[in-house]
């Protein structure tokens, strides 16, 4: 593997991503590379998707290109040049990506054969999902649960599926499972994703976007593109926690898909129930003070961070006590009804979710 692709990677992590700085190095060895590759590559689609300076059509532009990269060194110069020349809003550190992007396809041609697979996999969906709801995003919401759910799964739910199949190549009881723990997947990427959207909904709404779903406000009297001061609405407040409740719900679902991975693989299990910990408390916050005006609010603090984390890790090894560790972490966070199915990924399964 080049060692200064590789030197790139690392450094560059902590600066995109905290709390995947902090939960890949948990991994096994073998899984870190790979899963830190596939993260950088994942925010690459991201830094498109987010780029203000780029029409639609140019961010599917730019989403084809990025799919050629994967195979194609040409592809992946034109990509990072093209990128350094339009993204001008992006953090210092989505810039430092964009121009060192090279070095990120580096080390996934350097991968071995099997690790590529899923995370090319996992590229082609989320570019080609984000280029269908490019044209579709604005500031009044997406029009159907079903269009929320399938944003999610393009986004994030996929990289569940990702994932289990990188974990599939180091264990064989992982393996063995795979099919049941894919769909598990599935739901523990959109819980991730779900509750994301809650904590940045101002920070989109600054940008003209709303990725919330508008039925679900509807049913509630609020139509979200209405003008006002949205975040004192009772309305509001009530498509909100519903949306809590279902986000809660697919962090169970990942509950259940932490505890299928087996207690041996304790680093496995501590990168899954870390990321679940931490939503559930954003859950919280969001809970607590649905008025709030910015991520900055709802933010978990650092001691909380800690407690999070070290209740996984005294918990990690023994089914019983991590279920304990997240029901009471989970208590008093509003909970899906059936008529959230639309909303839920499932046990089987489903068009949308196919396998490789």
């Amino acid at each position: 593997m080049p060692a200064e692709a590789l030197a790139f990677q690392e450094r560059v992590l902590p600066g995109v991503s905290r709390t995947f700085a902090l939960t890949i190095p948990q991994l096994p060895p073998a899984l870190r590379t790979a899963i830190g590759n596939a993260y950088l590559l994942c925010r690459l689609a991201d830094t498109i998707e987010d780029a203000a300076e780029l029409q639609a059509s140019a961010k599917q532009d730019r989403f084809a290109l990025l799919v050629r990269a994967l195979d194609d060194a040409d592809a992946a110069r034109q990509l990072s040049t093209a990128l350094e020349g339009e993204i001008t809003t992006a953090t210092g550190a989505e810039r430092e990506l964009v121009a060192g992007a090279e070095q990120v396809f580096h080390v996934l041609w350097s991968l071995p054969a099997g690790q590529q697979a899923p995370v090319r996999r996992c590229l082609r969906i989320m570019a080609a999902g984000m280029s269908r709801f490019e044209p579709l995003k604005g500031p009044r919401g997406l029009a159907t649960c079903t269009d929320f759910r399938d944003y999610c799964y393009c986004v994030a739910g996929v990289v569940g599926e990702m994932l289990t199949d990188l974990f599939a190549l180091h264990e064989p009881a992982v393996a063995a499972a795979r099919t049941r723990l894919r769909c598990r997947a599935v739901a523990f990427g959109q819980g991730l994703q779900m509750t994301n959207i809650l904590k940045d909904i101002w920070e989109d709404h600054e940008r003209g976007v709303c990725w919330l779903p508008q039925d679900v406000f509807v049913r509630h009297g609020h139509d979200l593109a209405a003008d006002g001061p949205r975040h004192t609405a009772p309305a509001f407040h009530a498509g909100l926690q519903e949306l809590i409740g279902v986000a809660h719900g697919q962090l169970q679902r990942a509950l259940r898909y932490t505890l299928g991975i087996p207690p041996g693989q304790p680093g496995m299990r501590r990168f899954c129930a870390w990321a679940i910990g931490m939503a559930l408390e954003t859950l919280h916050n969001i809970h607590a003070r649905p008025d709030f005006t910015a991520a900055d609010q709802i933010r978990i603090s650092r001691g909380r961070v800690r407690l999070i984390i070290g209740a996984c890790n005294a918990a990690v090894r023994r089914d019983r006590l991590l279920r304990a560790a997240f029901w009471w972490e989970a208590r008093g966070l509003p909970s899906p009804g059936p008529e959230h199915h639309a909303l839920m990924a499932i046990d089987e399964e489903t068009p949308w979710t196919p396998s490789p």
